[in-house]
């Protein structure tokens, strides 16, 4: 089923500029890319070092298995940072192995498919609690009444704080992982000087007041209380280390960011899809459709939120002809290899069905695998089910808007009118 998701039109986007996704995401630029040049360099706009761009699903997949060659522990976004802002930033997942594997196994189990699975009928109640306050007002933000609620309600009872505290957190961590957009801080990373946050995540001061609540919880767990996931990650690993305070800090706001943006945009990029093409209602809505799970891989696919992560050269290296220095910034691509009609088949199509869907959103193949992918999955699967359930239509009233960032992409604001059954 054919459905034309908002894109820019531009073969030659800038992609180092934050604005490279505020019309939509640069897919004419990412197929030219694939075409002609899938491992480019690019210049970045603001001065600091270029990066090399891979942009091909096989060699999305080829690379970022290879830790040993393109390494997580000098930043996972474009900007470029001091060995200072590195050690004082970095969580594990700017770690490689065996730092980064040992914390994983720490937290991973909570987070593992059959422990979601127990998750299901909280996630429900929180669905249906916040469609029947939206579905009462008929047209209203889908971004603000559901897609962005519903994540950090749910996160916060996986982390044991209080459900009540979530607006706070979601606004704090919007101003951390979106410093790149007006709306949600006054300190726009390429508007203003950050310099006085350089070492704060995310080079944003939204991160003192979540310093000051992680500095709580803390304290409270090193008193012998137990607060729901948070208490796993200060467990000693296997090779004897133990997360410190600084690092737990920096965890806790990468949880709150991360763990409730890429998830948002996954919804409201599905909430965008259901209210523009009435047929895919309808597609759900009919009683032989089961797959639910595929349903959900493929708008999360069609979402692609995390755009990139980038990546550092070991070592000296070619590929595709070109010459990879070591230390060089390698970015990949992954909406790009979600688009890819080499390994996903007519990949601009919307297909709830899907056979066969390798995508790449949760950066499957390598070592950084989306601890949080299942909890994602079962949130969007069950959006569609209370929607399909609780629907007789759904449309866009008015313009819809872009996050602006190049690191995350997404629906800010959708307006839309709603029939309930």
């Amino acid at each position: 089923m054919s459905y034309a998701f908002s894109r820019s039109t531009d073969a030659h986007v800038d992609l180092s500029s934050q604005d490279a996704f505020n019309d939509g995401a640069p897919f004419a630029t990412f197929d030219r890319m694939r075409r002609e040049t899938p491992m480019a360099w690019s210049d970045m706009a603001n001065g600091d070092r270029g990066f090399w761009s891979v942009t091909r699903h096989a060699d999305l997949l080829e690379l970022n298995r290879q830790a040993d060659l393109l390494s997580s522990a000098r930043g996972i976004r474009m900007e470029d940072q001091t060995e200072e802002e590195y050690e004082a930033r970095k969580t594990f997942q700017e770690t490689d192995a065996p730092v980064h594997r040992a914390f994983r196994a720490l937290v991973s189990k909570a987070f593992a498919k059959h422990t979601v699975a127990g998750f299901e009928d909280q996630i429900r109640t929180i669905v249906t609690d916040l469609l029947d306050v939206a579905l009462g007002e008929g047209e209203f933000d889908a971004v603000d009444r559901i897609a962005r609620r519903l994540p950090m309600q749910m996160l916060a009872q996986i982390m044991g704080v209080p459900v009540s505290d979530g607006p706070m957190l979601v606004e704090l961590g919007d101003a951390l992982i979106s410093n790149s957009d007006p709306d949600y801080t006054d300190f726009v990373i390429d508007k203003v000087d950050t310099d006085a946050y350089r070492l704060l995540p995310f080079r944003s001061p939204a991160a003192v007041k979540l310093f000051d609540y992680a500095n709580d919880l803390l304290d409270r767990m090193d008193a012998g209380e137990q607060i729901g996931v948070l208490n796993l990650v200060r467990q000693t690993t296997s090779h004897g280390t133990q997360m410190s305070r600084d690092e737990f800090r920096n965890f806790f706001c990468l949880l709150v960011a991360a763990g409730n943006d890429t998830t948002r945009y996954s919804i409201s990029a599905t909430i965008h899809a259901l209210a523009n093409n009435p047929a895919l209602l309808r597609q759900l809505q009919a009683g032989d459709f089961t797959n639910w799970e595929a349903a959900a891989d493929e708008m999360i696919r069609w979402a692609s939120p995390t755009s990139h992560f980038r990546r550092t050269a070991t070592r000296d290296f070619t590929f595709h002809d070109q010459t990879v220095r070591a230390g060089d910034k390698v970015v990949l691509w992954f909406i790009s290899g979600n688009r890819d009609e080499a390994a996903i088949a007519d990949p601009y199509a919307l297909r709830l069905d899907r056979p066969r869907n390798p995508f790449l959103s949760f950066g499957q193949g390598g070592p950084h695998i989306c601890l949080g992918m299942w909890l994602a999955k079962l949130e969007v699967a069950i959006v569609m089910q209370e929607l399909a359930k609780r629907l007789t239509a759904i449309e866009q009233v008015a313009e819809h808007s872009y996050l602006r960032s190049n690191f995350i992409h997404g629906i800010k604001h959708l307006p839309v009118r709603v029939t309930a059954r």
